[in-house]
């Protein structure tokens, strides 16, 4: 796991945390067209520049948890959305959003309590989570997803995120896989999604680690 720590950005309403371990700089926060976060800038996040609600709508947008906040207004703080959604990256990650319980996040990831990208390549060094290596490895797999599930009866709920071992990432809870496209293609309650990047059924798990070797936690 990687050795960067997390970093505090006080503010007078608002402070807002960055944890390295799990940034893999997809930049919603620098491209917000606000003050908060500026490139190159010392400190590059200045909570006391925009509002508290500001603060909560850009850090909120960050796919990984990398990035949190605690207001001090009184305002709401960050919860879980009404709907589990796990969306499939174009030779990506999966992006996952909702009520979760994620196998493998350190006490301290907080972040991830809500927001997560998770590994599906197979590569990654900070395993369940992506670090980019997707890139490197020239994973390809456009995210389409062709099954529809069973379905379940209503939205919302806990998302637990396990992983076999050496095996795929295995979810429980009513949840909805969003693909590449933008599609809302799946609903259910429990699947086991390939981490190890051979399956041909992918978002899917279909046994492939076996034949591959795949190793992991």
């Amino acid at each position: 796991m990687s050795e960067k720590k997390i970093v505090d950005y006080p503010g007078a309403a608002a402070d807002v945390h960055w944890d390295g371990r799990l940034c893999i700089h997809i930049s919603e926060c620098g491209r917000a067209k606000n003050d908060l976060f500026v490139a190159g800038r010392q400190p590059w996040c200045q909570p006391d520049l925009v509002s508290p609600d500001a603060v909560a709508d850009v850090v909120s947008r960050c796919p990984s948890g990398a990035l949190t906040y605690d207001r001090k207004d009184g305002g709401p703080e960050e919860s879980a959305e009404a709907e589990n959604v796990v969306s499939v990256m174009y030779n990506g990650p999966l992006y996952v959003r909702g009520d979760l319980e994620v196998d493998g996040a350190a006490s301290d990831m907080s972040g991830v309590r809500y927001r997560a990208a998770l590994c599906r390549c197979g590569q990654s060094k900070n395993k369940p989570f992506c670090d980019n290596s997707h890139e490197a490895a020239g994973f390809q797999d456009y995210g389409a997803v062709g099954d529809p599930g069973d379905g379940f009866d209503a939205p919302g709920g806990p998302l637990k995120v396990g992983k076999a071992p050496n095996g795929p990432l295995l979810l429980n809870g009513n949840f909805t896989i969003v693909a590449a496209s933008g599609r809302k293609a799946w609903k259910g309650t429990k699947a086991a999604l390939c981490r190890c990047g051979q399956s041909k059924n992918k978002p899917f798990c279909d046994g492939g680690h076996k034949d591959a070797g795949f190793e992991a936690e």
